[in-house]
């Protein structure tokens, strides 16, 4: 992690989202938002209105699970050469072009589908796509770090979740729009042919400099170690045993090496930073429905709002980032994030109020835009230039896994406490996030471990 930088002016902390890198984010934060929706709530309305049965519809949402196990193949993500691919545009450009094709070939085989006649072909181009997407995911996560030095991650973050925002509203709102004028097979058309603009991004961006696999591994005490005890065994059974040393068990051992005694205090802090956002989430649109507010209202509210909100939070975290550094932006961002879930308690006990509800949702976007462009420049900052793919990926697993499971239990909680009383628990689960902030931002975990005197 870095140590805190000399503060900057407004001018240059605004000018950096003019800089090649950041401005990249945006188009590559399309791409990757573009295929989430396509396998969960687009393809929920294609089903149903298809006339597949709900019990059926409900097994799809198992395919969400990929995303947050990508992290068992992130590995191979981060150290596998791809015949041709790799050679030809670099590791990281080359996975993201396999994967924009896996997802590309997986939408336009969804639209020439009957839903009612081949749901199980269904299941298999979509779990094929969001396999692509999360794929996807490891190699934009890893290109991210890798083009830019630590001090333009918030920036290039908060880039990202605009254009990721943008891909959500075309498969979302964008995809419903076609299906409802011409067809669903136009619709996922349209869309496998928006993944041109991930396909264009990486054509004509760089590949990031990195020492190659071969230098990498040569550097790895572990991976020499293993070299000189195999001695006398079958070439390709060295190989095979030096690739798998350093691309699973050095990235593991290689974070712990590096904050020794504060890596588990740093897990934890990942793992509870949103917890108070997400295990809340599970209950926000089924408060508003028995409030009594209309659909379409909340549609409104939550899409208007909601997304000019998040997109609003990600640039401002990442110009105060830029302006003031990371440390005490995660003090705040955790702060906000669990306070803004009391807006919601005030929401509860007041019912069907509109003006309630619009600034309900704009407190909690506005806040969740900026912690998340915060801690992604924070997590960005933990993991090692050597493995990026790897790391980060088990970071950003590690950080909604918490909240994700918590966030199952909320009915019952709300059918004991009501839904005031959830959120107020949903809030003070904010706490250890807030404190652990505190910690981080008085600079104990900015220097590395290995590196301090």
């Amino acid at each position: 992690m870095p140590t805190p930088t000399a503060r900057r002016s407004w001018g240059d902390a605004l000018a950096i989202y003019l800089k090649a890198p950041v401005l990249t984010m945006l188009f590559l934060g399309f791409s990757a938002g573009l295929p989430f929706l396509l396998v969960f709530s687009t393809l929920t309305a294609w089903l149903r209105s298809d006339g597949v049965e709900v019990a059926a519809i409900g097994f799809f949402a198992w395919i969400g699970i990929l995303y947050s196990i990508k992290f068992f193949w992130a590995p191979v993500v981060d150290r596998l050469a791809l015949p041709g691919l790799t050679r030809w545009f670099g590791q990281r450009r080359g996975w993201m072009l396999l994967a924009q094709l896996t997802i590309a070939t997986g939408l336009a085989s969804l639209a020439h589908l009957d839903p009612v006649g081949h749901l199980p072909l269904v299941a298999m181009f979509s779990l094929l796509v969001a396999f692509g997407s999360a794929t996807q995911d490891i190699a934009i996560d890893a290109f991210r770090i890798e083009s830019a030095p630590d001090d333009m991650q918030a920036a290039m973050a908060s880039t990202y979740i605009v254009g990721y925002r943008g891909g959500l509203i075309a498969a979302g709102a964008g995809a419903l729009y076609v299906a409802s004028m011409v067809s669903w097979k136009a619709a996922y058309l349209c869309m496998a042919a928006l993944v041109l603009v991930g396909v264009v991004t990486v054509l004509l961006r760089p590949e990031p400099e990195r020492l190659s696999l071969s230098t990498q591994l040569i550097h790895e005490p572990r991976v020499r170690a293993f070299l000189r005890a195999s001695r006398g065994r079958p070439d390709w059974l060295r190989r095979l045993g030096a690739w798998i040393i350093g691309a699973i068990v050095c990235p593991f051992t290689d974070f712990f090496t590096r904050y020794r005694r504060q890596a588990l205090w740093l897990l934890v802090f990942v793992a509870v930073f949103r917890i108070s956002d997400l295990a809340m989430a599970s209950m926000a649109h089924p408060l508003y429905i028995d409030l009594g507010f209309s659909l379409a209202t909340i549609a409104n509210v939550t899409n208007v709002f909601g997304i000019a909100m998040s997109i609003l939070g990600g640039i401002l975290g990442g110009l105060l980032v830029a302006r003031y550094g990371i440390g005490p932006l995660l003090v705040f961002g955790a702060t906000a994030t669990a306070l803004t879930n009391l807006l919601f308690v005030v929401l509860a006990s007041t019912g069907d109020n509109l003006a309630m509800l619009v600034t309900t949702i704009i407190g909690d976007n506005l806040s969740n835009g900026l912690a998340s462009a915060v801690f992604i420049a924070f997590l960005s900052s933990l993991t090692s230039r050597a493995y990026t793919a790897t790391q980060y990926a088990l970071f950003s697993s590690l950080m909604t896994l918490p909240g994700k499971f918590l966030s199952g239990f909320g009915g019952l909680v709300v059918d004991a406490q009501g839904y005031a009383g959830f959120f107020l628990l949903a809030s003070l689960l904010g706490i250890p996030a807030i404190l652990l902030a505190l910690w981080v931002s008085r600079g104990t975990l900015l220097r590395p471990a290995a590196n301090e005197a």
